[in-house]
């Protein structure tokens, strides 16, 4: 059994996840996600997806990244 690092509970499925060489222990997605995945820079939500990356900043879409004075960023491209 395991213990998970984000919320503390002992449960006997957890996995490791492995961040620039340094292994965590979750219990679920949940938790691995609230503990590594990084917040959009403008508005702060947790970022799931690929994101966009400038400025060695992350945002969530173009439209944060907008906001935060990034040039040509697109969700979307026709």
């Amino acid at each position: 059994m395991g213990v998970c690092e984000q919320c503390g509970n002992d449960y006997d499925k957890t996995f490791e996840v492995s961040l620039k060489g340094e292994a965590h222990t979750f219990d679920s997605f949940e938790c691995a996600i609230e503990a590594l995945a990084p917040r959009c820079a403008h508005c702060g939500v947790r970022i799931v997806g690929h994101g966009i990356e400038a400025k060695d900043k992350f945002y969530c879409c173009a439209h944060c990244a907008e906001h935060e004075g990034v040039q040509q960023a697109r969700d979307r491209v026709a």
